[in-house]
């Protein structure tokens, strides 16, 4: 019986019609065309993961964070680069701001007198208080001892009182013509004296429109008129003056007197 031929040791053909190399540790033809580099296997490889990657993980990043910063300012950072805004500062000079080196001390469950800063800054954290300087023009300057923080905020509060108090100035006007008749006269004249009795101020002028500007004598005996006939509830702020074609007269309430 014939045996069968062995093909070991013999060549085995490849997908690219060639012969492989024998043995097991012979490298693989290149089939890119290109030289295969030195120590392939051992060495590193362009773009493989034993070798340095462009902009890969070993590597240094562009602007990463293992790379260098680019220069220049942060985008958004003129709050931390930027200069600060300045401090507000205080109404008054308290405790170790006083440069005065002799004051005189007011306020409540304390000796009032003149004593020195050393003194009367004693006085004050004694009393676990604040030593403030409410009248530094005064020779010695004035210091109270206080709560600071109470003392301003009851400032506050009595400024907002007041302002809350004080009257808004409101203005009323009263148009009349050259030549306005008493009907219209005694109209617009009841008007007037219930704004006056409000508060408010009467703004009272008389156009002259077109060549009616020949009449502005008329115009100024009608304004001053008006103002005689409310002689009890207003007085005269401005007399008639003529701007452009209005002669204008001011009148305001006359405050009441108390009984």
């Amino acid at each position: 019986m014939d045996k069968k031929p062995s093909n070991q040791g013999a060549p085995r053909p490849n997908n690219h019609g060639g012969a492989r190399p024998q043995g097991a540790g012979a490298s693989r033809p290149n089939t890119t065309g290109a030289p295969r580099p030195q120590g392939a296997g051992q060495g590193s490889r362009p773009g493989g993961f034993s070798g340095p990657r462009p902009g890969g993980f070993s590597g240094p990043r562009p602007g990463g964070f293992s790379g260098p910063r680019p220069g220049g300012p942060r985008p958004g950072g003129a709050r931390f680069n930027g200069p600060r805004p300045p401090r507000k500062e205080e109404p008054y000079a308290i405790n170790e701001r006083i440069r005065a080196k002799e004051v005189r001390v007011v306020g409540d469950n304390v000796e009032n007198g003149i004593y020195t800063i050393q003194q009367a800054q004693k006085m004050a954290d004694e009393l676990e208080l604040d030593l403030v300087e409410i009248s530094p023009t005064a020779e010695p300057p004035v210091c109270k001892i206080l709560d600071y923080s109470k003392f301003l905020y009851q400032q506050k509060k009595r400024l907002k009182e007041q302002k809350a108090k004080a009257t808004k100035v409101v203005v009323k006007e009263i148009r009349f013509g050259p030549q306005t008749d008493d009907h219209d006269y005694n109209f617009k004249l009841k008007h007037a004296q219930s704004f006056l009795q409000e508060g408010s101020k009467v703004k009272a002028y008389v156009f002259f429109k077109g060549r009616s500007i020949l009449f502005k004598e008329q115009g100024e005996v009608l304004l001053l008129r008006f103002a005689n006939d409310l002689e009890e509830l207003g007085k005269v702020e401005q007399m008639p003056v003529l701007e452009g074609k209005r002669m204008t007269i001011m009148l305001s309430p006359k405050k009441k007197v108390q009984p």
